[in-house]
């Protein structure tokens, strides 16, 4: 899917651009997989900021997507390729032959009228899904399990894919976005195919409003701060920052400090890390 520019009628217009959305279905989205969704603009149950910088923006309706792909043999038609607020990714509208409809995501290359079937016997596709044991070495995939059953939680976003790398034994071993290298339980799920709309991380929103609809509230330097409110406030003029490095409000250091935990749970599964040399 390509990008759009503008012609610099303002100084915003000249840098902005975005997702030519002509090859989406120009369609109200299926009321039936349609919620509603509450903001909270960072607030947890007290009413305290726990996440800055979130408020106001558009309101949203939630697309209920199928990450499961538990319907095994039954084949479905894409009907509808639409425009998801909730995610980075396009959405496809299918209806299966029994006449139940269900959001997937869209991989790249779909496109109306196109089949997608899910199950052990499914063929190397984009928009199948079998289990990672039925899908050969080196295909690349995306919407992958973590436990069996529990629905699609690695590679989800706009033009991502992962790569399946070797089978053994129970596990297989997956090639991740980052770099890092994933045991997976060889009967989770995973789609085949690169998650679409690939020009995503090209788009460049131009000016700050255009952030401000998606829900995001400034961001205010420490350094213009008081020493009361950010380690790095306070002092005559442009000051520097006076630490060995740069710290968070809280002083804890703001580049590469380590915030996994040690003796990780998943660390067992983990073959390769995506920094490791």
């Amino acid at each position: 899917m390509a990008i759009k520019s503008y012609k610099p009628t303002t100084a915003a217009r000249r840098q902005m651009t975005v997702t030519d959305y002509s090859q989406l279905s120009k369609v109200a989205p299926e009321k039936s997989l349609v919620e509603s969704l509450k903001t909270n603009s960072g607030r947890n149950s007290y009413g305290r900021i726990t996440v800055r910088h979130r408020g106001g923006g558009n309101r949203r309706k939630y697309r209920v997507i199928d990450f499961k792909r538990e319907k095994a043999g039954v084949p479905a038609q894409v009907l509808t390729l639409e425009y998801d607020p909730n995610r980075s990714a396009h959405i496809a509208l299918v209806q299966y032959e029994d006449g139940e409809k269900r959001y997937i995501i869209a991989p790249n290359g779909l496109k109306v009228g196109d089949t997608v079937v899910s199950g052990p016997a499914a063929d190397i596709i984009a928009g199948n899904a079998l289990p990672l044991a039925n899908i050969p070495v080196g295909t690349f995939i995306h919407n992958v399990e973590l436990y069996p059953g529990k629905g699609a939680q690695l590679a989800r976003a706009a033009g991502i894919q992962a790569q399946l790398m070797a089978k053994e034994g129970a596990y297989a071993l997956i090639r991740l976005p980052s770099g890092e290298l994933r045991n997976v339980p060889a009967n989770c799920m995973a789609t085949i195919g690169q998650v679409g709309n690939i020009d995503h991380e090209n788009v460049s929103y131009g000016k700050a409003g255009r952030k401000r609809h998606m829900g995001w509230r400034p961001t205010v330097r420490g350094s213009v701060m008081n020493p009361n409110d950010h380690p790095h406030g306070g002092g005559e003029g442009k000051s520097p920052v006076g630490r060995p490095g740069p710290v968070t409000p809280w002083g804890k250091p703001a580049l590469g400090y380590k915030t996994r935990k040690h003796h990780n749970r998943s660390d067992k599964f983990i073959v390769k890390r995506r920094n490791a040399k």
